[in-house]
């Protein structure tokens, strides 16, 4: 990505704008310690507020994903899919119908495909299970119901054993949810025949049920669709310490009046674990049941965030993407180059966004700024993944929790970016290093023109 700084870009218009934005600044209550976030070096997205004490002239932005080229077809379809990122290795999971009267018939089945792009895929000839009189197929899986919505996770806990690497979870209304493992992703075998999640009248188990495990929370999260006030489709969530013994299940409620959410495909962002992101869809029964993508996201127990209310995905241009199951997000969202990652959806599509890029703090042609709330860091140096255009700027400065300036570190010392880059290194005129302030509140302000700022860091530095 193309990145540079201009130490006197427009610097007097910059210069005024900031002097009558200082000057309509409402003055920044004396923080408390229990009002101070610590952030230490991890990646931080505004995809929230959690970080947002005040924005003059800035609003957050949605970002849209952009439908990318076409790729090598693997399957009829994605619902209800998964997709992997092992290492070097993609790993694609999606049911097969074939004929199916209900959810959960015996036709259906779990098939499987590879690519070391996310892109170009293929199906391997894997001799499991014999299918329509041939073992020469990429089935996984075929046992009723559990191909409905088998959904598979690789495992993150630590030291879990090699052949616990892949865990799942399927089942419907009449099993509840039933765990199984893997070794190497293709051979599963049932961690134990009772369900470890077993069904009330509330629960409805027949969509795809996401789990895995939370580095932030130290346990196994399950998310998995019930229904709102008997009426509403909507999200529970329950947790483990072991995969087997789950908690009672809490209701979410992330929907809006009338509104259902069905699916969640909530999972960890795989550069800030810390932040779980969800792609539900949204289902609209009263307008020929038509659907779309939504962008939700939550911090672990925490509810989900429903900062941005419009639909992250739309159906399109294509009739066919109007009607009931045309809008369905794959589980996971992955990286597909060093400046990209993808989002699948039925009913083979791939759609792309910058590196942490679903949301961003945006401020066009008049300067506008950010001022955080107060926070504690760990790192040698900022980075930041921002874009600007030509004639645009941003400028940062580090304060202390009051809101005052701290020497070495204002508005005028900062080294002008303009630019776009993923990672860029913020410096001031005596340099980048901000170790010294480690461990003690700092505010950052943050001015903008014609930018976006999707995400920060501090890091250990080179």
């Amino acid at each position: 990505m193309h990145r540079r700084t201009i130490a006197g870009f427009n610097a007097i218009a910059l210069a005024s704008a900031l002097l009558a934005l200082t000057a309509i600044a409402a003055p920044i209550d004396e923080p408390t310690g229990a009002n101070v976030r610590d952030i230490s070096s991890r990646r931080e997205l505004f995809v929230d507020r959690y970080l947002i004490d005040r924005l003059d002239n800035a609003t957050l932005k949605l970002h849209e994903p952009q439908l990318a080229p076409a790729m090598t077809e693997p399957a009829d379809n994605l619902e209800y899919g998964t997709v992997i990122k092992d290492g070097e290795l993609f790993r694609l999971y999606t049911r097969e119908g074939r004929g199916a009267k209900f959810d959960g018939d015996a036709p259906e089945v779990t098939r499987y495909c590879e690519s070391r792009d996310g892109i170009h895929w293929t199906k391997p000839k894997l001799g499991l299970f014999e299918i329509d009189g041939s073992k020469d197929n990429n089935v996984i899986l075929h046992e009723a119901p559990f191909c409905h919505n088998f959904s598979p996770f690789l495992d993150a806990r630590p030291n879990v054993p090699p052949d616990e690497r892949f865990k799942a979870l399927a089942g419907t209304v009449k099993t509840g949810l039933v765990a199984f493992l893997s070794g190497d992703g293709i051979r599963w075998r049932k961690l134990q025949p009772e369900p470890v999640v077993t069904y009330t009248k509330e629960y409805a188990f027949d969509s795809q049920n996401v789990s895995f495990w939370s580095e932030s929370e130290s346990c196994y999260v399950c998310y998995f669709r019930h229904f709102l006030d008997k009426e509403l489709r909507s999200v529970c969530r329950t947790t483990s310490l072991d995969f087997v013994k789950w908690t009672e299940p809490v209701p979410l409620k992330p929907n809006f009046d009338g509104e259902h959410i069905y699916t969640t495909l909530t999972h960890p962002y795989f550069r800030a674990t810390h932040i779980y992101v969800a792609t539900p869809t949204r289902f609209h029964p009263g307008r020929g049941e038509s659907t779309d993508i939504l962008f939700m996201t939550a911090r672990g127990n925490g509810p989900f965030d429903r900062t941005f209310r419009e639909a992250f995905i739309r159906p399109g241009l294509d009739p066919a993407r109007w009607g009931n199951r045309s809008n369905y997000a794959a589980l996971n969202i992955v990286p597909t180059g060093p400046a990209e990652m993808s989002i699948y959806t039925t009913p083979f599509r791939r759609f792309t966004l910058r590196l942490d890029g679903f949301a961003s703090v945006h401020v066009g042609a008049d300067v506008g700024e950010l001022v955080t709330k107060p926070f504690m860091f760990s790192g040698k140096e900022l980075v930041v993944n921002y874009a600007t255009s030509a004639g645009g700027s941003m400028r940062v400065e580090l304060q202390d929790a009051a809101g005052k300036a701290i020497p070495g570190f204002t508005l005028a010392d900062c080294r002008n970016l303009v630019g776009d880059a993923i990672e860029q290194p913020v410096a001031w005129t005596k340099g980048g290093d901000v170790s010294s302030h480690i461990g003690k509140p700092v505010r950052l302000r943050i001015v903008m023109q014609e930018a976006d700022l999707y995400a920060l860091q501090f890091r250990p530095g080179p």
